[in-house]
């Protein structure tokens, strides 16, 4: 029987966090300011004509072809599926000793019937805690009195519908380009995901990834790494 793929954690996250991923952009009906796509076949890395910063995520499939197959079967085992289907697939892949999932390292929730499936997913495993980010709000405001307590979701900025974040209070993450635009918003940087599954106040993401030569991210990047910042690769943070 097929069997999603499942990872465990990375430099990041630790290994006590479980994972699944989705193919970048081509999973994010919603991406704006951070969409980009790695060609099917690794073909390189088409940004999105808003692209803020590139998907670290993108990056990574155009230059490791195993995680861009890996994201592309669980995409193609999950495409039109019934919402039921979905979540018996999902369930029955889980990893047995995953307690805190992440839903999608890359990847977002591509439609409704796809987000309902995980829902109903976390709704039938109490004892674990599952989170995730997305820029798929429409999907999560219309079920905004059916989401599962062990289910943590961070409205990701950056995407089309950021007015639905405020409009509904919804926890959110942003992409931050220096540590003084965080304090200057008054968020907090989450290094190692804690933020995004233990609590429920918003907060920032330091830029990160391969970014394009000469642009805005790029440059933010670059003072980072001179203040110490060493990305989210290493355990080193910096600040």
């Amino acid at each position: 029987m097929n069997r999603l793929k499942f990872n465990q954690g990375n430099a990041k996250l630790g290994k006590h966090i479980y994972t699944f991923s989705l193919p970048a952009g081509h999973s994010c009906p919603f991406a704006r300011e951070c969409l980009s796509k790695a060609g099917r076949d690794g073909e390189g890395i088409q940004d999105g004509r808003h692209t803020r910063f590139r998907c670290f995520a993108a990056s990574s499939e155009a230059q490791y072809e195993v995680v861009r197959e890996q994201r592309w079967e669980n995409f193609e085992l999950l495409k039109g599926l019934s919402i039921d289907a979905m979540a018996s697939l999902i369930e029955s892949s889980l990893p047995p000793k995953a307690n805190i999932i992440r839903i999608h390292v890359s990847g977002d929730f591509f439609s409704q019937d796809y987000f309902d499936a995980w829902l109903k997913v976390c709704g039938n495993n109490p004892d674990k805690t599952f989170y995730a980010y997305t820029k798929s709000l429409r999907f999560w405001v219309k079920r905004l009195g059916s989401i599962p307590k062990n289910l943590k979701l961070n409205a990701s900025r950056g995407g089309m519908n950021d007015s639905l974040i405020d409009d509904h209070g919804l926890k959110s993450a942003l992409v931050v380009f220096s540590y003084d635009e965080a304090k200057e918003k008054g968020l907090k940087i989450d290094h190692d995901d804690s933020h995004a599954y233990k609590t429920d106040d918003s907060f920032a993401l330091l830029i990160h990834g391969t970014q394009p030569a000469g642009s805005e991210a790029s440059k933010a990047l670059s003072a980072l790494k001179a203040l110490g910042w060493k990305g989210y690769s290493s355990k080193k943070k910096g600040h």
